[in-house]
Formats: C-alpha cells, sequence, structure tokens
C-alpha cells in the first residue's frame, strides 16, 4: 500500500540527503513518491544523481516554500504527505510504529530540542486535510522555517497526534545565531500562555507604500497573535505596486480595517486612521516589519497598572538583514533604554520601538504633526514623541517583540544631513 508522498525540505549536502534518503527505506513499502525541494544547483552541478526512480527534485516556485507545496499537494492522490527537514532521517525503530491518523486527527508532529528549547515539526498529515488547510505563502511569513511551524499554530490542538520520541534523528543542530533566532520566534507560535483577560485594549495601525513584499508578513503577524489585538487597521498610501491585492486578502479577518488614499506620506495616512481606533492604546507597525506571535499578549501584560501620565509604553527591537528575496539574516537585539526628556529623545541612537501609544493624548494631540520638512514623510515618530513628551512621560520596559528589517527600500534613520535638516523644523 503505497500511500504515502515524502518532502524532503531545506537540504544542504550530499550527506545529509543521502542519509535521509537511505532512512526512508524502511518504509518503502509505503512510499509513493519522493520529492526534494530546492536542492542547491552546486550538489546537481557536482553531478548528484539519485538510482530511486521515486526520488524527483523541483525547484520552488518564485522562491516560496508554501505556494510550491500548495501546488504539488493539490495534485496528489495518495493518502498521507511526510515531510523531513535539513538534517531529518527516520530511525530504523520507525518500522514498529504504525504511520496513520485516525478519523480524528490530521497531523502528526516530532519534537526537536535545541539549546532546551522544544520546538514541534509537522511530520505527518493527511493529504486531504492539507489540500484544504494551505500553507502560507512568502508574503504571508517572515522566512521558509516559519511556513510550516506558523500553519501548525492554525491547527485545532485537538487534531494533533505526537510522534513517539527518537523515531525521527538528525545529523546535525545548527546552532548558529541565525537559526537560534528563527528558531526562538518559531517556538513562540507553540507557547502555551496562561488564559488572562487584559484590562487593556489595542489597536495596531499600519501605513503602507509601495511595500508588497512584506505588508503581507506585517498584517498576518498580527493575525497569529496569541492573544489577538482588537483592532488591525491597514492604510495604504498611494501604492503603485500590487500592495493592495495583498492587503485585501485579509479583509474577513476578526477586527480588521483597511483603506485606501492617495499618497501625502506617513503621518498623514496614519491620522487617516486614527479617528477610527476605538481601543484604549495603539501599536504602529511599520509595513516591512513583523510581530511575535506573543507580542500583544507581552504588550498587555505591560500595560497593567500603566499609570496614567504615560503616553508611551516601548521597549527593544529585534533586527534582521534582507539579503535579496531569498535570505534574510539575524543582526542583533537593539536594545532600548529609558527616555526622560526632550535631549534624550533626540540623542537616542535608533529608532524608538515598539511604540504603543495611549490613544487619549495622541488624538488630543490631533495625531502625527505634518511639518514643513520633506513634506511631512520622514521622522514622524520623532515629531509626535517630541510633542507628547512635553506633558506626559515616556515609560520603557525590557521586552523584545518587534522585528526591524533592514532592506533596500527602507528609509535610512538619521541620515546625518537630513536629521541636521529636520531639527531645524522641530519645535
Amino acid at each position: 500500500m503505497k500511500d504515502i508522498h515524502v518532502f524532503l525540505m531545506g537540504y544542504v549536502n550530499s550527506s545529509s540527503i543521502k542519509k535521509a534518503l537511505d532512512s526512508l527505506n524502511f518504509i518503502d513499502n509505503r512510499i509513493n513518491k519522493i520529492t526534494i525541494l530546492d536542492i542547491p544547483d552546486a550538489l546537481l552541478q557536482l553531478g548528484m544523481t539519485f538510482e530511486n526512480e521515486k526520488v524527483k527534485c523541483i525547484n520552488l516556485i518564485d522562491n516560496d516554500l508554501g505556494l510550491t507545496l500548495n501546488y504539488h499537494i493539490q495534485s496528489l492522490s495518495c493518502d498521507y504527505v511526510m515531510f523531513l527537514y535539513s538534517y531529518d532521517y527516520l530511525d530504523n525503530s520507525i518500522t514498529k510504529h504504525q504511520l496513520t491518523l485516525g478519523d480524528e486527527k490530521v497531523v502528526m508532529t516530532y519534537d526537536i530540542t535545541i539549546n532546551n528549547k522544544v520546538i514541534k515539526r509537522p511530520f505527518f498529515s493527511k493529504a486531504s486535510f492539507l489540500q484544504q488547510n494551505l500553507f502560507f505563502s512568502r508574503y504571508h511569513v517572515p522566512f521558509k522555517e516559519s511556513v510550516l511551524p506558523s500553519w501548525l499554530s492554525t491547527v485545532d490542538e485537538l487534531s494533533i497526534a505526537s510522534l513517539p520520541n527518537k523515531l525521527v534523528n538528525q545529523t546535525f543542530v545548527d546552532k548558529t545565531s541565525n537559526n537560534l533566532q528563527k528558531l526562538n520566534f518559531i517556538g513562540k507560535y507553540q507557547q502555551k500562555l496562561e488564559k488572562r483577560n487584559f484590562s487593556s485594549s489595542i489597536a495596531i495601525i499600519i501605513a503602507n507604500y509601495n511595500m508588497a513584499n512584506y505588508v503581507g508578513i506585517a498584517i498576518n503577524s498580527c493575525i497569529l497573535q496569541s492573544s489577538l489585538p482588537e483592532q488591525i487597521i491597514v492604510v495604504d498610501d498611494g501604492s503603485t505596486d500590487h500592495s493592495l491585492e495583498i492587503i485585501k486578502e485579509f479583509k474577513n479577518a476578526p477586527g480588521f480595517k483597511f483603506f485606501s488614499k492617495d499618497n501625502g506620506g506617513k503621518a498623514m495616512a496614519l491620522n487617516t486612521v486614527l479617528p477610527y481606533v476605538e481601543t484604549e492604546f495603539v501599536m504602529e507597525l511599520d509595513a516591512d516589519d513583523w510581530l511575535d506571535p506573543d507580542a500583544c499578549y507581552t504588550v498587555k501584560r505591560g500595560l497593567e497598572n500603566l499609570n496614567e501620565d504615560v503616553a508611551v509604553l516601548y521597549g527593544n527591537l529585534r533586527a534582521w538583514k534582507q539579503n535579496g528575496e531569498e535570505n534574510i539574516r539575524y543582526k542583533g537585539v537593539r536594545k532600548g533604554r529609558s527616555i526622560f526628556n526632550r535631549n534624550d529623545l533626540l540623542s537616542y541612537v535608533f529608532p524608538l520601538g515598539p511604540r504603543i501609544y495611549r490613544t487619549s493624548p495622541l488624538k488630543q494631540n490631533n495625531g502625527f504633526p505634518l511639518i514643513d520638512f520633506e513634506g511631512g514623510r520622514m521622522y514622524e515618530d520623532v515629531s509626535v514623541l517630541n510633542d507628547l513628551i512635553k506633558t506626559h512621560r515616556l515609560l520603557y520596559k525590557d521586552m523584545t517583540v518587534y522585528n526591524v528589517r533592514e532592506h533596500p527600500l527602507s528609509i535610512t534613520k538619521k541620515n546625518h544631513s537630513s536629521w541636521s535638516d529636520f531639527l531645524k523644523y522641530l519645535d
């Protein structure tokens, strides 16, 4: 009964591929086909071949793991799909385990432990369920490694079975800082946080201009929260790319609203949607950044018992460098510090964030100031903070739930010539 289609993903060297393929011989009587996704060209150029007629290598469609899996899974006629990753191989004791899923289960997971952190990976699933419940594309999650874990976070826990330990092993564990940070992020999809009824409500506002490659990731990071925001409000500021097409994909998400306007700069765009904010607090998220899955939970905890004179809560930023479409690398955490006055604010060496505003003083300030410098298109964050600090406090908390993406389209912060010119316009 050849009822399993196997996908090998993220394998980077010939030895790990061979180890995985050899281990699949333990269940050869069940395997229909084996698909190796995105095998490095260098391996094929070195003459790597596969004698097994079941094996097929395919490139990713548009460098998109989720899109590629969805496309190929739709045409499968077998009952089950198996996923193996990077350095995975099956233990020979797999033959003693009955690979099947009952009526009430749709996916089976296994645990991988790295630096005492346990990550659950989808391993075995009903093909029919995958055909109805698609993976996110690269326009919805920040990196390839998060495609399957983000999907798993949307599956009902009662429908998930666990594979016995040690039936999947690894030839190597990648402990580079880049991989560990990605795994730390992925682990937050699976966190079991205590159920709490928070007294504070929060909206997330996003102003987008020509960030079609990233805005869906920003929006989806708000939707995949362990504690959902009450509102997600997106305004497109006259984009000329396909941003609106991406944004409209989320129109049925809980609490979601979107607006479109002629291009007028970020401050004006944010002011356009501010009247629609109905929550006590509002967090600003840039269209090319994204939130950790526990961001709203962490922020709402920080807002508990917040003194009324605090207008802005902020923390640390986790920085990533986008190298082309394919590769994003961890750069480090930019630790925040306490700001007590205007001089502290203007000497801050990177954008203060994440910025969670108390809605009432923000609205009383008439939102984000529209100053003459660059048509109000730069430093809107500094402008409004400079106003708010005159009458309220800014409070720092040591929390890291906001991810900043550096890429060629980013507006350079505090370019010395523009920064010094901007200060001349600041009250």
